[in-house]
């Protein structure tokens, strides 16, 4: 029987996804213990064995998923997507395929279940994070991949080796992951490159198998591309094992996506705090609280989803900084979530001092900047605007009858009151009520 597209089949297990705007991304593994990057095997050329003294130290005493999970919630986030198994090979899980795990380390834990069930128990979304890439085992190709560890090593040629096997063993993992921790709900696969793409994967069956197991679990699109690409779903020619949604990495599209019909296409930017995805000890260039509230607010103004990143220490702990900014974050959203859950573009030009982002009849301005005088609202005609609410406090905003913007009969302006400066200087919400 040939497969064919399910547009409403996909478009009910994407609701809660659309909704949720907010995701926390959780890079932790052995590599937390160098603190250089989840990349430094390839980096640095490290051979297997030199790699492996990390697992026999791996014993994360202070680690509790459920305090990752808690300040996930606490920053307003929907869902969390922890990496599963890395590039590296090493599994979080108790994975029957390998015994380079989590569960054969000193910790002899299987942090894969403790995160699913933290998860839960907080009412997120789960997400869980598997790198089609494998460096540790022996059947993944050592020197026809430019990325491999042990590429331009003589001593490590490619033949011998069974991609086969090594696909046995990927597809026995993933079934693992979709079979052995309820329910999942987002599936994040990390990535396709070169030849290695799609049926190179075998990616139809692959697919096949992972939704016979969880009938509602959303995928992204890197069974087809990497960060950069967008997809046979973007392309109106989906596979089937097309991504429910585009995946950029570090950085954020200049428009909302489109397939190539101009129908809005769902995307999600993951962006790091600060340079490196897992935890590095020396790198304190952490993005300052309001510049990822600010991209927030830019990714569901053009109807995309932020998924932000952590990445654990050597002991399990998010570092210091990354939660100052998660608290900050929490605070804005308890006041003003409304204007992001739920939200996305508002089909009205962007304003000059912010964004706009909307839920049905009702707008979200976000002002960044304050004006002089009362507050110009471009685009919103007065005989439709039915009420002007702070989102924040819920006191009324009201409409500004001043002599001073007489010259501008056709504009509605808004008056914030006497001060000068906004309540919130990053990012001060007008609720819109209208009747369109």
């Amino acid at each position: 029987m040939s497969w064919s597209f399910d547009r409403e089949a996909y478009e009910r297990r994407m609701a809660w996804y659309r909704e949720a705007r907010f995701g926390m991304f959780i890079h932790w593994g052995l590599y937390a213990i160098p603190a250089r990057g989840e990349w430094l095997r390839s980096t640095e050329r490290m051979t297997r064995e030199d790699y492996r003294r990390y697992f026999e130290e791996f014993n994360p005493r202070s680690c509790d998923p459920r305090r990752w999970v808690r300040a996930a919630k606490e920053a307003g986030m929907e869902y969390v997507v922890l990496t599963a198994k890395h590039h590296d090979g090493f599994c979080l899980f108790d994975s029957a395929l390998t015994d380079f795990k989590s569960v054969n380390t000193a910790c002899g834990r299987d942090f894969v279940a403790e995160f699913t069930e933290a998860a839960r128990a907080e009412g997120l979304r789960v997400g869980l994070y598997y790198s089609l890439l494998d460096w540790d085992h022996p059947d993944y190709p050592h020197q026809s991949d430019r990325i491999h560890p042990m590429r331009g090593r003589a001593d490590f040629p490619d033949g011998g080796r069974d991609f086969s096997r090594y696909l046995r063993c990927l597809h026995g993992q993933v079934r693992e992951l979709c079979a052995n921790y309820g329910r999942i709900d987002l599936l994040w696969f990390d990535f396709s490159y070169d030849d290695l793409r799609g049926e190179a994967w075998q990616a139809s069956e692959l697919v096949s198998m992972v939704r016979s197991l969880q009938p509602e679990i959303i995928l992204n699109n890197r069974l087809e591309v990497s960060g950069e690409g967008l997809g046979s779903l973007a392309a109106c020619a989906p596979t089937p094992y097309h991504g429910d949604f585009v995946s950029p990495e570090q950085m954020i599209p200049p428009e909302g996506l489109r397939d190539c019909e101009g129908n809005p296409l769902a995307w999600e930017a993951c962006v790091t705090m600060n340079n490196h995805w897992g935890f590095c000890g020396t790198d304190r260039m952490f993005k300052p609280a309001p510049m990822l509230l600010k991209k927030l607010v830019e990714c569901v103004s053009k109807g995309g989803n932020f998924l932000l990143n952590v990445g654990p220490d050597a002991q399990g702990r998010i570092p210091e900084e990354s939660l100052e900014r998660l608290r900050a974050l929490g605070s804005w959203m308890e006041k003003n979530g409304r204007s992001i859950r739920g939200c996305g573009p508002a089909g009205l030009p962007k304003p000059e001092n912010g964004r706009l982002t909307r839920c049905g009849n009702v707008f979200y301005y976000h002002i960044s900047e304050n004006t002089v005088g009362p507050m110009p609202l471009p685009g919103f005609p007065k005989e439709h605007v039915k009420r002007i609410r702070s989102l924040a406090t819920g006191h009324e905003i009201p409409v500004s009858s001043s002599w001073v913007h007489s010259d501008y009969p056709e504009l509605l302006f808004a008056d914030l009151g006497e001060d000068p400066v906004l309540p919130d200087q990053t990012d001060y919400v007008l609720e819109i009520t209208t009747d369109f």
